[in-house]
Order: structure tokens, then C-alpha cells, then sequence
């Protein structure tokens, strides 16, 4: 990608330029682009905002009744197994 990427590579290369995961020129283009691109742009919040959201909830602990309901289950999956 040189000069500007377009809305088809900005979008196909989005997750990886959030994680920054393309090279420093590809991603230059994608941020000039998402500069100039309001529905690029919506895209890319929606998926940072995504992103956070999961990682949030990633860092919760399930509630316990649940997570022993869980451990009981999968034992007696085991057992049954066995």
C-alpha cells in the first residue's frame, strides 16, 4: 500500500492496524485514510470499542455458584469417562 489505501484494504487490514500488527508504511496509509474516511473511521471505533469491551470482561471472574456449578459438571463428565 502507498499514498492512500482505500476503503477495501483499510477494512481489510482494520483488526490488524488496531493491533498493530502491519508494518509502519501500511500503517500510515491506513491512518491517512481513517483520517479521510468517516465510515472507515465508524468501523474502527466500533472495533476498538468491541475490543475493550471484551477485554473487560475477559478480566472478570465468574460468579461462584457458576464457576462450581461449572468444576461439578466437568467432573462428573470425567467420571462418567473413566
Amino acid at each position: 500500500m502507498s499514498g492512500d489505501c482505500g476503503c477495501e484494504a483499510a477494512k481489510t487490514n482494520l483488526e490488524e492496524y488496531l493491533r498493530n500488527e502491519v508494518c509502519k508504511t501500511d500503517a500510515a496509509d491506513i491512518r491517512a485514510h481513517l483520517e479521510t474516511c468517516p465510515s472507515c473511521q465508524g468501523e474502527a471505533d466500533l472495533s476498538r470499542t468491541l475490543t475493550e469491551v471484551i477485554q473487560r470482561a475477559c478480566k472478570e471472574s465468574a460468579p461462584q455458584d457458576l464457576r462450581d456449578q461449572v468444576l461439578e459438571r466437568l467432573r462428573s463428565i470425567q467420571a462418567s469417562h473413566g
